[in-house]
């Protein structure tokens, strides 16, 4: 996906986060509508980002791979 199509979508997902966010802040009140739609504007930019960009924070999460590192130990220390 290009730049400015990423760029666009991301947009996309800021904007009606922020037309949702601000509709219910404005069923309590002018300020709540501000702060509902800067809120909902960024947890829009938020699902934009993971959905069409590039990141790859919950790849693990999404693809459904149980991945383990293996130098980890899990298990506790037997008594043996």
């Amino acid at each position: 996906m290009g730049r400015i199509r990423t760029a666009v979508s991301r947009a996309k997902y800021a904007a009606v986060g922020a037309a949702v966010g601000a509709a219910i802040g404005g069923l309590v009140n002018r300020n709540a509508a501000s702060t509902g739609g800067a809120l909902g504007g960024l947890a829009g930019a938020t699902v934009g980002e993971i959905r069409a960009g590039d990141s790859r924070l919950f790849e693990g999460v999404l693809s459904g791979n149980d991945e383990t590192d293996d130098d980890v130990d899990l298990e506790p220390p037997s008594d043996d």
